[in-house]
């Protein structure tokens, strides 16, 4: 089966052989005629499957090479397409793919998500783009003001929607439907599908095609799981070992705090490993800086957290190191999915310590598979660490207190100085009203 099986238009499949693409991944093959014919779709897809082209390709066809005419025939200029994505780095991702996808039709979008300003997304909505990709908080950011209108779109999409319910967008999606018109398609893409997703999926879709709902969630083929067991403190040591060979040419690294992120990353680059971090206190343009060097192979070591390394999709990653053990099998299979794409082959090594082999064995349950354990025979398990690697949380909220008490302790100084000085000023003002002269 191949592409031009769909009947998609000429402009979409030139887009598509530009692109590289050949064959349809599964949830392409299932989801993509379904959503042509204009049916609502259900679609549990894992992470690396393709489904972002699985539910832009049927988009971009039902929009046509250039923009629709209203019922008196101007040209519409509204939002007709609007993707909902859990973080900014998906959202950027899936515009990416739909610039890529309609370089040949002419068909606009935008990008709508915090950490950059609100303006330029402002004036998208002002001047009119098919394809709106989101972040449900910005959007409900300008969908307070009347420039920001919703009521042409034709098509929802969720993406990851398991993933926005567990950073509690389900009130916010809520409040967005009710700009929406009630007559519309949808489409909904899940990882998992826990009973809130469920639900919501009854209460938005209308006899929808479901696609691969039965299947059980597991990690993309082509990736070779390995556990290596370590003293928490040797952590950091055991993966400049694990990094020495050539063919580890890129790594995205997992924490599960933002701190041991910034420490992992800080390391590394001590070590004189290439190496940066994402996470939610670094600003969008941080963010997106790092992810464009460690595309572009300046950066060989990407640290993440779960939340901000969604959306990376990077075609040609090697390697993905859990640092930190998660602590459900989704967020393994989120984390494991961002190597192996669209059927290439990859490596997942975890790093566990004593006391997180419960949660691996858990892993190892909800993927259905035992994970192997290694040792490396070069590495000295018994050397004592060099230092520190993480400061204990409490520590850390100490410091902060101490510097916060310090900076008060500060201020009340320079305000008395300036009372004192004041007092004085007035002082020598008064005497000198009452000099003889």
């Amino acid at each position: 089966m191949s592409f031009t099986s769909f009947d998609l238009h000429p402009n979409l499949l030139r887009a598509v052989e530009d692109m590289g693409f050949m064959v349809p991944t599964a949830i392409q093959k299932d989801a993509i005629s379904p959503a042509m014919a204009g049916r609502d779709v259900l679609a549990c897809a894992v992470t690396g499957s393709g489904k972002t082209a699985a539910f832009l390709l049927p988009i971009l066809h039902r929009l046509g090479a250039g923009r629709s005419r209203a019922a008196d025939g101007r040209p519409r200029t509204g939002t007709r397409v609007l993707v909902l994505a859990p973080t900014r780095e998906l959202a950027a991702q899936i515009d990416e793919h739909r610039r890529q996808l309609a370089r040949h039709s002419g068909i606009g979008g935008a990008a709508i998500f915090g950490g950059v300003g609100m303006d330029p997304q402002e004036q998208a909505f002002r001047r009119g783009v098919d394809v709106i990709v989101a972040t449900p908080g910005r959007l409900l950011d300008h969908l307070r003001f009347p420039y920001a209108r919703l009521d042409e779109v034709q098509i929802l999409v969720l993406d990851e929607a398991d993933r926005m319910l567990d950073m509690g967008f389900l009130p916010d999606i809520r409040r967005i439907l009710k700009h929406l018109p009630a007559r519309r398609q949808t489409l909904l893409f899940s990882a998992t599908l826990p009973s809130p997703i469920v639900a919501l999926a009854r209460e938005m879709l209308r006899d929808p095609a479901t696609i691969n709902v039965e299947r059980p969630a597991a990690p993309a083929a082509g990736i070779t799981h390995t556990a290596y067991p370590v003293p928490r403190e040797l952590k950091s040591a055991l993966l400049l070992e694990l990094l020495k060979p050539a063919e580890v040419r890129s790594v995205l690294a997992f924490t599960r705090t933002k701190h041991r992120a910034n420490r992992l990353a800080e390391f590394l680059v001590r070590q004189g490993v290439s190496a940066d971090r994402i996470h939610g206190n670094r600003s969008q343009a941080q963010r997106t800086r790092a992810l464009a060097e460690f595309k572009a192979g300046r950066v060989r070591v990407l640290v993440a957290t779960d939340i901000a390394a969604r959306g990376i999709d990077i075609n040609e990653l090697s390697h993905v190191v859990n640092f930190d053990v998660p602590g459900l099998p989704e967020d393994y299979i989120h984390r494991v999915g961002r190597t192996a794409r669209v059927d290439a082959l990859g490596q997942a090594l975890t790093l566990v310590a004593p006391e997180e082999e419960p949660d691996l064995r858990t892993i190892e349950r909800g993927v259905g598979a035992r994970i192997q354990r290694l040792t490396v025979a070069e590495f000295d398990y018994g050397m004592k660490p060099s230092g520190r690697f993480e400061v204990p949380l409490a520590e850390r909220i100490a410091a902060i207190r101490s510097r916060k008490t310090q900076e008060r302790a500060r201020g009340h100084a320079g305000r008395k100085e300036g009372t004192r000085y004041l007092t004085t000023a007035r002082s020598a003002s008064t005497q000198a009203a009452h000099r003889p002269r």
